[in-house]
């Protein structure tokens, strides 16, 4: 079941129990995972609450949609693929982008 959200200036969903986010955990050996595809977060092992109250992990993945929304989704999957396979997930230069949000007051 999606729910929509707002921060900010930015509106998305939020899926709870995605199949999209625990695979991403498989691959990343994480309990918790936050996964955004265009404007929905896709949660595993979190709860929607849980992940909302977390303003950091929020702001990182709103990073995301902003730039989901900067090149267009099919521009920043590709890119954001072909990122992570050069430097890796964790020099990624949209993770290193959104883990800078997560320092940010505001977006």
């Amino acid at each position: 079941m999606l729910k929509k959200h707002t921060y900010g200036n930015d509106s998305f969903f939020i899926m709870e129990g995605s199949l999209f986010a625990k695979i991403a955990a498989k691959i990343l050996r994480s309990k918790q995972m936050a996964v955004t595809l265009n404007r929905t977060i896709h949660l595993t092992g979190v709860s929607c609450a849980e992940f909302l109250k977390n303003e950091r992990w929020v702001r990182h993945e709103i990073c995301h949609i902003q730039q989901i929304k900067r090149l267009g989704w099919i521009k920043f999957a590709f890119h954001y693929l072909v990122s992570s396979m050069r430097y890796g997930y964790y020099q990624n230069p949209f993770e290193v982008e959104a883990r800078d949000a997560e320092k940010q007051s505001s977006l």
